[in-house]
Order: structure tokens, then sequence, then C-alpha cells
């Protein structure tokens, strides 16, 4: 019996084959990914805690930034991973690995109470200092922003800090991701709060201020929100 490729059923016979075969194609090559898609992952998140204690690969005489080619090598220098935990909005610790936790996962789970978090907190030596590593996350004007707090060996001063978003404004909210916003959390205190101010005032270290963005209000109070409100749990936490 011949086939009526004209008929409507062919086609839809046809369109639905076609459908599968790409599909079952397009499923294989995004398993075959994955791996790799998981190992960028691993290698992002890696460059971001180390971008908050500034590290340096040197290569000779030469100083190399944080790269995807070095970051393992100096997260292996840095990062002590035996005593880096997790501990819970009391201030405890729980059994889980810190790398392991997905803090933007948790973030977006509206379902998950804040104080059923986990909060991971990594463990660093710098120059012979050890720095303690704090993961934030919140929101800014048109979606999640997030960084890496960075406090000294005496549990209390701020040594560095880093922060990104997603889709904040070019120029404006965006800027939170450019050193002259981010150095200005250096040498001030977690504990009490650092509060985004409009009146230059921010410019002074210490004072628990920092100056907000110019038509990035909205932005900079993000993540001034997602700063303190973090912070508690982590001063908790060295109080202990």
């Amino acid at each position: 019996m011949a086939i009526n490729k004209d008929s409507n059923g062919y086609t839809f016979i046809f369109a639905i084959a076609l459908v599968v075969v790409v599909g079952a194609g397009l499923a294989a090559i995004s398993i075959g990914l994955k791996p790799f898609q998981d190992k960028n992952v691993e290698i992002k998140k890696k460059m971001d805690i180390l971008a908050a204690i500034n590290a340096k690969e040197i290569n000779g005489s030469d100083t190399l930034d944080i790269s995807r080619k070095n970051a393992e090598k100096l997260y292996e220098k840095h990062i002590l991973v035996d005593e880096c935990v997790v501990i819970g909005s009391d201030g405890k610790e729980r059994d889980l690995e810190a790398f392991d936790v997905d803090i933007k996962k948790q973030y977006r789970d509206k379902n998950l109470s804040w104080c059923d978090r986990d909060y991971p907190l990594y463990v660093a030596e710098v120059d012979g200092a050890k720095k303690y590593i704090i993961p934030v996350v919140g929101s800014g004007l048109w979606g999640p922003i997030w960084g890496y707090i960075a406090v000294d060996d005496d549990k209390e001063t701020i040594y560095g800090a880093t922060f990104d978003h997603k889709t904040e404004t070019p120029g404006l909210g965006a800027e939170i991701k450019q050193e002259f916003y981010y150095t200005q959390y250096v040498g001030e205190k977690i504990s009490g709060g650092i509060k985004s101010v409009k009146d230059g005032t921010g410019k002074e270290v210490g004072n628990g201020k920092v100056d907000g963005i110019t038509g990035g209000t909205i932005t900079s109070k993000g993540v001034e929100e997602m700063v303190n409100r973090t912070l508690e749990v982590y001063v908790k936490y060295f109080k202990g």
C-alpha cells in the first residue's frame, strides 16, 4: 500500500517522529555535556570564593589574577577544606560539606524558612593568617545578587569582599561588581550592621557605612539587606 505523503496524517506522523528524534538527540547531548557544565560551575564558585581574599598566583616574577586555569590550584593553596563548616541560623555547626551547599537555590526556595537554611563558612589562609569567607545572597532591582565577604582572623574586621549580579542595570546597579564599590567594605566591622548611605560619609573606614551607587539605590539597599541579614548568623557563630 502506497503512503500518501500529501495527506494530513502523514504530515502529523512525520512531525511527531522528527520531534522525538531531535528531542532524544538534544537530551543525549545535554547528558553528555553535564559533567563539563558541573565542572565549570564548580570552578566559577572557587574563583568567586578566592576573589574575596584577592588571591593571586606567583609565576616566576609575574603575579597572575584568578582564572579558570589556576582557580583549582589557588583553592588548594589557600582554602583549608578540613576547617570549612556549615552552620545553622542558631549559630550551631551542621554535619554538611560547605562547598556542597547551594545558597542561591535555598534563597529561591520560598518554602524554606530563613532559619532552616544552611550557612557555609570557608576558612582560608593568607600570609600565615586565617580568613573566614562568608557567602551572601539577596535581591537587587531586577534579579538576584550575591557575593562573598572575607573576615580577618579577629573574626570581626572585613578583609575583602566581592559582589556580583545577574540582571542589574549597566552603569547603575551593575556597579556593585566594580572595585570602587566592594573595596568600601574593607575595614568595616561585621557586628552592628553596615549601612548604605548617599552623603559621602561611606568613604570613612570603620564607621559602619558605605556609599551607595548613584542611581542604583534599590540595588545598594539590596546589598545592605543581604549582607546584614547574613552576617547576623555568622556573628552569632563567632561569638559562640
